[in-house]
């Protein structure tokens, strides 16, 4: 199964390690695309967070080659054998390690933004990156690990090449990786978004983690953790039918988010956890259910009733509300296919306080005469190529009353599974939901009347 992003990477990586939370870990995330993974799993072990600055040192005429690696405080491994059949002089080597060094330096100190190195010294080293191919980087940092006094060192990883993982083990007292596919061409074709980390979100992973006062050395804390969001799954009560469904609740939520399908298993979709884990980024909190039961699946014809399905939604949302967490917050619908049309008719519903609505590629014209009443703000996202739905889309905003905007994602299909598209997908909704969820100066559900249209 491909993993959403590295924040998901991380949450399963991070379950693989539970077994650690308690004995006296640092986990060590190699730049810049293993620190969000490191991050999750720092987070689910309760560990200290830090980047382990590696450079690889390459024979001059061959950089490629690699003859040894280096690390901070003065670390140096050097394969003699390779410089000697390379023929690498001592002057030629003291060339190549000073100008690595330099920029190893540079960047520790950017990604630390002036934290001392977190030290390991008789401690268990867990390294963790994104995935590995080749495995070199991995094997550069292991052994830096090791030279800087770890005891015991763990690599862990998303996904790896089954190759690289043997390999690895010479370098590693363990290795724990979630997926080893045969088929193996590059880390990023087990990703939906697999975007180049910047160097700023590394950093922002390390300042997060180093004020969330994990334990620096054994048995020493600075502060208390703070309250760890709700992030469960739940029995969702619609009248008489329980659906199973998912609740993310960030502390302090700026409003929650219902995501709504109508066949399938909405709150196990990789599209719709993909969107739910941007608006989590945002501070918006989700609850990813089931429309229909197991039972009512196998009948085609519930899929499209949208009457059935709106009454689902309403009902589910009248749970919500009850929710502890979720007193007072202002609610949205993120509908998909059919569940788009539900979405819009819940909102339709005299008395519902939705405060905004968004529909993926849905069927919004499903939804009938409900439109004209809509008044929460509807924002409708289509794919470029999909034709049949753009235009059905077009059909039904010219019903809508209020406030409403056709955002076309262009080179998109029906799924949005075109690299890139699912991401816009992601960020139009979030804009969209901290736009009308967050602004308390009117009324949940009663939107500016009046159409946008892109």
């Amino acid at each position: 199964m491909p993993f959403l992003n590295r924040e998901d990477a991380g949450q399963r990586l991070a379950e693989a390690l539970l077994p650690l939370r308690g004995e006296d870990v640092v986990v060590l995330g190699l730049p810049r695309g293993g620190v969000p993974v490191a991050y999750q799993v720092a987070v689910a072990l309760d560990a200290p967070l830090d980047v382990i600055a590696v450079r690889k040192l390459g024979v001059p005429f061959q950089p490629e080659l690699g003859l040894g690696a280096i690390g901070e405080d003065g670390v140096r491994i050097i394969n003699n054998r390779i410089v000697r059949l390379a023929g690498v002089t001592d002057t030629e080597l003291a060339e190549v390690e000073g100008q690595e060094r330099a920029e190893l330096e540079r960047r520790a100190r950017r990604f630390r933004e002036g934290r001392e190195r977190i030290p390991i010294t008789g401690r268990t080293a867990i390294v963790v990156d994104d995935g590995i191919a080749t495995g070199s980087t991995a094997r550069a940092a292991c052994q830096v690990a090791r030279a800087q006094g770890a005891t015991r060192v763990i690599l862990a990883v998303p996904v790896a090449s089954p190759s690289s993982i043997v390999e690895l083990h010479s370098v590693a007292d363990e290795v724990v990786c979630v997926e080893m596919p045969r088929d193996f061409y590059a880390i990023g074709q087990f990703y939906i978004d697999f975007a180049q980390t910047p160097d700023e979100e590394a950093i922002a992973c390390l300042a997060q983690a180093a004020s969330r006062g994990a334990p620096t050395a054994a048995g020493a804390s600075a502060t208390a953790p703070p309250d760890p969001p709700r992030d469960e799954d739940v029995e969702v009560h619609a009248g008489a039918a329980r659906l199973g469904g998912h609740l993310t609740i960030p502390k302090d939520a700026r409003g929650i988010v219902v995501f709504a399908h109508g066949s399938g298993s909405s709150r196990h979709s990789p599209r719709n956890r993909f969107v739910a884990s941007v608006l989590h980024g945002a501070g918006l909190g989700t609850l990813l259910f089931d429309l229909l039961t197991p039972e009512e699946e196998h009948d085609r014809a519930n899929v499209f009733d949208i009457g059935l399905l709106a009454r689902r939604l309403v009902e589910v949302t009248a749970w919500l509300r009850h929710q502890p967490d979720a007193s007072g917050a202002r609610i949205g619908y993120f509908g998909a296919s059919t569940g788009a049309a539900a979405a819009l008719r819940a909102a339709a519903e005299p008395g519902a306080e939705v405060a905004a609505v968004v529909s993926r590629g849905g069927r919004p014209d499903l939804a009938g005469p409900c439109l004209a009443t809509v008044r929460a703000p509807t924002l409708l996202i289509v794919g470029g190529w999909d034709d049949v739905v753009l235009d059905l889309n077009r059909a039904a905003q010219a019903q809508l009353r209020c406030k409403s905007d056709l955002a076309v994602v262009p080179g998109a299909t029906h799924l949005f599974e075109e690299p890139g598209t699912l991401q816009v997908v992601a960020t139009l909704a979030r804009d969209w939901f901290l736009r009308h969820l967050a602004d308390v100066s009117q009324p949940a559900g009663r939107g500016r009347p009046g159409s946008d249209r892109t």
